[in-house]
């Protein structure tokens, strides 16, 4: 099973910005398409980025497009989540994942207890 590891999360007024960020722990993601994902306490985790592999397409859901831009540097083993004008409902645990095809589709991982980065953004 792939490992990463999140960072970047915290508490934020709303209107303001995070970036967080997904590292690959023990082997290179330059290969692979990477989506961003967050659970809200008491509701179904949902995708809110993916980029793909090599083309570095990207795509957003509606809550999302706009305010949330993902990127990556392969060179660091790394792909980033920026995040701006924050709402309230975007509060939740954030965690990243490989797709296990090389597209975007709809696929939801489950979140483990171990993982993701926690956002708060108050009102």
């Amino acid at each position: 099973q792939l490992r990463f590891v999140e960072s970047g999360g915290g508490t934020v007024q709303a209107g303001g910005s995070l970036r967080l960020s997904c590292v690959a722990s023990d082997f290179s993601l330059a290969s692979k398409t990477i989506g961003w994902f967050r659970q809200a306490p008491g509701k179904a985790a949902e995708g809110v980025s993916c980029i793909l592999s090599h083309t570095r397409s990207t795509t957003y859901p509606n809550s999302v497009r706009g305010r949330f831009i993902t990127f990556r540097d392969d060179a660091q083993n790394t792909v980033y989540l920026l995040m701006s004008n924050l709402k309230p409902e975007d509060t939740g645990t954030y965690y990243c994942a490989a797709m296990p095809q090389d597209i975007c589709s709809n696929y939801v991982p489950q979140l483990r207890r171990d993982q993701g980065t926690r956002v708060t953004v108050s009102s």
